[in-house]
C-alpha cells in the first residue's frame, strides 16, 4: 500500500456469600444470570478498557460481498437484511452464537447436569464500507465505532463471480477490496491518534508516574502514526510492552488481529485453492500476517434451512466436513490464542474461554473475580481422564484428579473444580 499523504487526512465525523472452600460452580450464585452463555467478567482481549461478557468479532467488508448473508446464516435468529444493493445494512447487527464443542455434552451427560452452557462468540455486522468511509462517504463511517471494542475483525472478501449480484466497484478484485477496507481503518485510526496526541500536548501530568505513562503513550502513538502514514497497520509498529499497554485504551482498529474470510461459490467450497481469487487473498493474508478462512455464505444460508441431522450429510455431499461457522470460530480461537476449560456438576456443565497461559486463579477469575481473590486450589482432571473415569469422585479414586496451586497453567480441556475462601 502506498504511503499516505498527510493532506489527505480529514477528521472522521452482585454480592457473593462468604463461604470457605466453596466449590466454584457458577450455578451456586443466584445473582449471576445463567440463561445466556457468557465468557465471564473480564476485560476484552484486545481492548482492556471495557469489561466484556463474550468474545466479540466484527464483520467488515465492501457492500455486496456476502457480509449480511453470512451474519444471518451463523447467528441464530439473525435479523440482518440481505439484498442486492449497497448499504442494505443500515444499523449494526449483533448476534450471539454458541461455540460448538461436542465435549460439553459428553461431560454434561456424565455429570447428569440439568443444563449444558457453551462458550459464546458475539458477531457484530456493520454497514458495508466504501472508499472514503472514514471521511464520511457512504454509511460505514457512522459504524466504525461499533467495532472498536471487538476482539478480532473478520474481513469478508468476495471471491465469486455472479452477474446477478452487483459489485460496488464494478468488478471482482480481492486485492483492491482489501486495500479499500484496510485504508479506511487506517484513516480512522490516524484521526483518533492525531486527536489524542493534541490532547497529550495540551495536558499536564499530575505527578511523575502519570508523566511516565503519558510519555510512553506519546512515544507509542508517534511510532504508530508513522506506520499508518506508511500504509501499514498499527500492529506492525515496534512497541515496548509498556508502550503497548499505554495505548490499549484507544482500541485501535488496525491493532486488532484480522481474519480474511474468502467467500466462494458453493461449487468451489471443496477445493478453494483452485480459485484464483482465493489464492490472491491467501497471499495477501500471509503478507499481512493475518488469518484466512474460506466459506460459502450461500451454503451457510442453505444449512439454516435444513434440520440439524441433515446438515452433516449436506456438507459431505459438497466435499467438506465442517460448516463455515466452525471454521470461523476455530480460526478466531487460534488467532487470539484462546483455550477452553470446563466446570461440570449436577446443576450445569459449562465451557469457559481463557487466554493461553492463564494460571488457575486467573481462570477462576473468569467465572467471578472473587474466585481469583480467594483462590485456594483447583481440583483438576484432563478431559480424556474425566471421560474414562466418569466423574470427579471416580477420577480421585483412580489417582488422575490433581490438586493444582496458584502457579498451575490451565491446559486445553481441563475439567476444574475451584476451592476458594472469600
Amino acid at each position: 500500500m502506498a504511503r499516505i499523504a498527510r493532506n489527505h487526512l480529514i477528521p472522521a465525523l452482585s454480592i457473593l456469600p462468604t463461604k470457605s472452600c466453596l466449590s466454584a460452580n457458577p450455578s451456586l450464585f443466584a445473582s449471576r444470570p445463567h440463561s445466556t452463555p457468557v465468557l465471564g467478567f473480564r476485560r476484552c482481549f484486545s481492548c482492556p478498557s471495557r469489561l466484556s461478557m463474550s468474545l466479540k468479532a466484527g464483520i467488515v467488508g465492501l457492500p455486496n460481498v456476502g457480509k449480511s448473508t453470512l451474519f444471518n446464516a451463523v447467528v441464530e435468529n439473525g435479523k440482518a437484511q440481505a439484498a442486492n444493493f449497497p448499504f442494505c445494512t443500515i444499523e449494526p447487527n449483533v448476534g450471539i452464537v454458541a461455540v460448538p464443542d461436542p465435549r460439553l455434552h459428553v461431560l454434561s451427560d456424565l455429570s447428569k447436569s440439568q443444563r449444558a452452557v457453551p462458550a459464546s462468540i458475539e458477531f457484530v455486522d456493520i454497514a458495508g464500507l466504501v472508499k472514503g468511509a472514514s471521511q464520511g462517504e457512504g454509511l460505514g463511517n457512522k459504524f466504525l465505532s461499533h467495532i472498536r471494542e471487538v476482539d478480532s475483525i473478520l474481513q469478508v472478501v468476495r471471491c465469486f463471480e455472479d452477474n446477478d449480484i452487483v459489485h460496488v466497484n464494478g468488478k471482482v478484485d480481492p486485492k483492491s477490496d482489501i486495500d479499500v477496507i484496510n485504508l479506511e481503518l487506517i484513516f480512522s485510526d490516524l484521526d483518533q491518534i492525531q486527536k489524542r496526541l493534541e490532547k497529550l500536548k495540551k495536558g499536564k501530568a499530575r505527578d511523575s508516574q502519570s508523566k511516565i505513562k503519558e510519555d510512553a503513550e506519546k512515544s507509542a502513538l508517534e511510532k504508530i502514526e508513522q506506520a499508518l502514514m506508511d500504509g501499514k497497520p498499527a500492529r506492525s509498529a515496534s512497541l515496548t510492552d509498556f508502550e503497548n499497554d499505554a495505548i490499549k485504551h484507544l482500541c485501535l482498529l488496525t491493532m486488532k488481529p484480522v481474519i480474511y474470510v474468502a467467500n466462494v461459490a458453493e461449487s468451489e467450497l471443496a477445493e478453494p485453492a483452485n480459485n484464483p481469487y482465493v489464492k490472491e487473498v491467501m497471499n495477501l493474508a500471509s503478507e499481512l500476517k493475518s488469518g484466512l478462512v474460506t466459506i460459502s455464505a450461500q451454503v451457510e444460508a442453505e444449512l439454516t434451512e435444513l434440520p440439524s441431522e441433515e446438515r452433516t450429510e449436506y456438507l459431505k455431499s459438497l466435499g467438506v466436513s465442517e460448516s463455515g461457522l466452525g471454521n470461523l470460530i476455530r480460526a478466531t480461537y487460534g488467532l487470539l490464542g484462546l483455550r477452553t476449560y470446563f466446570t461440570s456438576g449436577e446443576k450445569e456443565t459449562k465451557a469457559w474461554t481463557i487466554l493461553a497461559g492463564m494460571t488457575a486463579p486467573q481462570a477462576a477469575g473468569v467465572i467471578h473475580s472473587d474466585f481469583e481473590k480467594g483462590f485456594i486450589r483447583a481440583e483438576t482432571v484432563a478431559y480424556d481422564d474425566f471421560v474414562t473415569a466418569g466423574s470427579f469422585a471416580a477420577a480421585r479414586e483412580k489417582g488422575v484428579l490433581r490438586s493444582e496451586g496458584k502457579d498451575y497453567v490451565v491446559r486445553e480441556g481441563d475439567v476444574m473444580l475451584f476451592r476458594f475462601n472469600v
